[in-house]
């Protein structure tokens, strides 16, 4: 099992970010269901403005602590707090702050979709003017004002999730849960999500916590994450914490015969078999190998090392057309920290 580690400079000078305290703060969650596990010594922090990946896979124990934050279940040790709220104590202050938005949610017949988010307003406690306003700001933000009288049960899967979103934001909370909130969209409305979520974020300076199983789309959106397996987390922090960390964890195995070092590519007019057999005689280089039309290599070096090995390549007579880093993804670094180990 790959060990804990928590890599975010976010829990530093005692909780603040920018003079502000987190938005959302976990603290050693766990919950058991009998002999299991299911949430094993949780913890990590959100900040105003952030949105953060919750990536693990099926099993790991997401779903159940974004109950935990929704305060639909309750911890067998450890606490969470929303807005400085805790989810143990103070439930009713946390629901105000926060929205949820489960994998899963029900669409009551004879609706329509006006009149589906005017219940949940209603349910919120918003009367008068402020519930009218509140349901058209939502009808707006999520571009469903158009189908505002159309029935829930004739929305698109896309327009269906529009509607779960806002329904979510209806009473204007501080903290967003999305549990797979991209599952089974197209592509078209997986970008038109992901725009969303960006600008709740960006404009509207609201925590967004969402976890998917496209890793892909949480690299472009998210600004932070929280790697989960088998209960707990492996590592938490921003992005490029996080890339970090998988790079120190591929460092350690070098003594155990993998290859440490910055991921490299070169492309050059011959073959790539020559380049690979001349990279792997150069000071640097732990590894090469060809891939593709290119040499692959890791090189253990700064840049300065990286533009003398560039410049040595173009003496010793390759004809290079591209050099280059290769940029790793959060799938890339998730694949890199879990081993695929569920409950």
């Amino acid at each position: 099992m790959t060990s804990i580690e928590t890599v975010s400079s976010a829990t530093a000078g005692g909780l603040l970010m920018n003079g502000a305290p987190p938005s959302l703060e976990v603290r050693s969650l766990t919950r058991r269901f009998g002999k299991l596990k299911a949430v094993d010594d949780v913890s990590f922090v959100a900040w105003p403005g952030q949105v953060i990946g919750f990536i693990g896979p099926n099993g790991a124990g997401k779903t159940t602590t974004m109950r935990i934050l929704a305060t639909l279940d309750t911890p067998t040790e450890g606490d969470a707090f929303v807005c400085g709220k805790s989810v143990i104590d103070d439930a009713d202050a946390v629901r105000a702050k926060l929205g949820f938005m489960p994998d899963g949610f029900g669409k009551y017949p004879n609706m329509s979709v006006v009149e589906y988010l005017d219940f949940f307003a209603r349910a919120y406690g918003l009367t008068g003017a402020a519930r009218r306003d509140a349901v058209e700001r939502v009808l707006v933000f999520t571009e469903l004002r158009r189908i505002a009288h159309k029935s829930v049960t004739e929305l698109s899967k896309g327009m269906g999730q529009r509607l779960g979103l806002g329904r979510t934001l209806v009473h204007d909370p501080e903290v967003l849960i999305l549990d797979e909130p991209a599952a089974g969209l197209d592509p078209r409305a997986r970008v038109e999500l992901r725009e969303l979520i960006a600008l709740l974020a960006r404009d509207l300076n609201k925590t967004v916590l969402i976890s998917s199983h496209i890793l892909t789309e949480l690299g472009e959106i998210c600004d932070a994450a929280a790697i989960i397996e088998a209960g707990r987390i492996l590592v938490s922090g921003t992005v490029e914490e996080i890339r970090a960390a998988r790079r120190t964890k591929a460092a350690a195995k070098v003594e155990g015969g993998v290859s440490g070092g910055a991921a490299m590519a070169v492309r050059t007019l011959g073959e790539p078999a020559e380049a690979v057999r001349w990279l792997l005689q150069q000071p640097g280089v732990t590894a090469a190998a060809e891939a593709g039309r290119a040499a692959g290599f890791t090189f253990d070096g700064e840049d300065a090392e990286r533009a003398a090995l560039l410049r040595n390549m173009l003496t010793a007579g390759f004809d290079v057309t591209e050099f280059a880093a290769e940029t790793e993804s959060l799938e890339d670094a998730f694949m890199a920290l879990t081993e695929g180990i569920t409950q």
